[in-house]
């Protein structure tokens, strides 16, 4: 039986699109709101941000993974770990927080930043271990290459082509860039959840062709288990579409500001720690 075969029989749908109107006058916003922890598990909020220098000061995190993925312009980042870094068009910074970390996204000076960062929760035995940054280069990610399609693979894997990214919870992260006409599977486990988020163009995506444009977010229907799954791409347009998806975490979740953590004592010790110089 060959894994084509396998695939077909989970192609997924989508269960839900959501549309975040930007206003002419705000264009930093939650794509994903945070409290729908169940509904988004393993992921947390995701936030879609045009911003300039001086927007974002030094602050702390705990708990949690952030993924800061630059979609247009020059992003310094500094902190108290490893000093800091840039990230240009394309590239990916995978940040574990865990037991605390302090710092700041600052476009460099003149430049306005367009970006995406989605928050990914850590599992209990994982809230406090020690953080780590993964900067992926865009130039040196796996691509895997078919007729009108460039696919980077930032985290998991996509028909064979893998990624080396190290995951405290199973993510898939996947960029596509479709030409017109253009149709495109992906594959997951069936137990990921998961979602599109549409950042140019037009397409159908999942089995019943559902149609999505920009700046929307496309949820995919839960799949079965151990079970492979897929989902089918039709670009109708030029189309740059990311895929985040991944195994839920299945905890109870109390967040409050930059940390997430399972009980308010937790929350009191987060912020007890902070406050006294913890996180250095």
């Amino acid at each position: 039986m060959s894994n084509e075969y396998v695939w077909s029989r989970g192609i997924r749908n989508v269960r839900d699109v959501i549309y975040q109107e930007n206003s002419p006058t705000h264009k930093v916003g939650l794509v994903l709101e945070p409290g729908n922890w169940e509904e988004f598990d393993p992921f947390l909020l995701m936030a879609e941000d045009f911003f300039q220098r001086g927007t974002f000061g030094m602050h702390p995190h705990r708990g949690i993974e952030t993924v800061t993925y630059v979609i247009d312009g020059k992003l310094e980042h500094l902190d108290n770990k490893t000093g800091g870094g840039e990230l240009l068009s394309g590239d990916v910074q995978w940040m574990t927080a865990g037991k605390g970390i302090i710092h700041t996204e600052d476009p460099a000076n003149g430049e306005t930043v367009h970006s995406l960062q989605l928050w990914v929760n850590l599992p209990s035995d994982k809230k406090m271990t020690e953080p780590r940054y993964q900067n992926m280069r865009a130039q040196d990610m796996p691509v895997r290459h078919e007729d009108g399609a460039i696919i980077r693979v930032f985290s998991g894997s996509s028909k064979g082509v893998t990624a080396d990214t190290k995951n405290h919870v199973p993510v898939t992260m996947v960029e596509f860039i479709l030409e017109p006409g253009t149709t495109v599977k992906q594959d997951l486990p069936g137990s990921y959840n998961g979602f599109l988020y549409i950042i140019e163009g037009e397409g159908t995506f999942g089995s019943g062709n559902t149609k999505g444009k920009k700046g929307q977010v496309l949820w995919l229907e839960r799949g079965i288990g151990a079970e492979q799954s897929e989902v089918k791409i039709l670009a109708q347009e030029r189309l740059h579409v990311m895929l985040y998806a991944g195994q839920p975490v299945g905890e109870k979740v109390v967040a409050r500001g930059p940390f997430v953590m399972n009980s308010e004592e937790e929350i009191v010790q987060a912020y007890k720690d902070y406050r006294e110089g913890k996180f250095e």
